[in-house]
């Protein structure tokens, strides 16, 4: 499969309450379909946050964007265009960085967070230089990260998120 060229499709989601930031790395294709975030359903995210929130799993994008912003949880992403084939971080090339500085300064952001390598990667070396701030890498919620079980995750991402939440 070629690599296309990509913009991100949706903007971030936050508010003036967030504490937590959530960084992937790039939308996959079901996720630009539906211009939000986590949108492939074998894709764990929803279940492992609604699980570290005590809460049921959201089904709707409204019922997410109310799951994360009640909850003081900002999500986006760490790359605002690349070259990617179909969802794989692993093909990402070319990449330019989103600019997060518009989440913190419209949040207070404690820390932040990214679900996977991939995204870690990209915010280490483009981000964090600029921002000052340290992520944390968490083991990624995609289904192509079967190394690790549904309970695993819950439960490592349960420890690190709970002393921001």
């Amino acid at each position: 499969m070629p690599r296309t060229e990509i913009v991100h499709p949706f903007p971030p989601l936050y508010n003036a309450d967030s504490r937590i930031l959530i960084l992937g790395s790039f939308p996959s294709v079901k996720s630009r379909e539906q211009r939000f975030f986590y949108g492939h359903p074998q894709n764990r995210f929803w279940r492992v946050i609604a699980g570290v929130l005590h809460c049921p799993v959201p089904q709707e994008i409204p019922e997410k964007k109310e799951l994360l912003l009640s909850h003081g949880v900002a999500l986006w992403d760490s790359i605002a265009r690349c070259e990617i084939s179909g969802s794989s971080d692993a093909s990402i090339d070319h990449v330019i960085p989103n600019d997060l500085g518009p989440i913190f300064a419209g949040a207070g952001i404690r820390q932040v967070f990214c679900n996977g390598k991939k995204s870690w990667e990209i915010y280490h070396r483009y981000s964090e230089p600029l921002t000052g701030r340290t992520a944390v890498c968490l083991p990624s919620t995609s289904p192509a990260n079967a190394a690790w079980s549904y309970d695993r995750l819950l439960q490592t991402w349960e420890e690190r998120l709970a002393p921001y939440l």
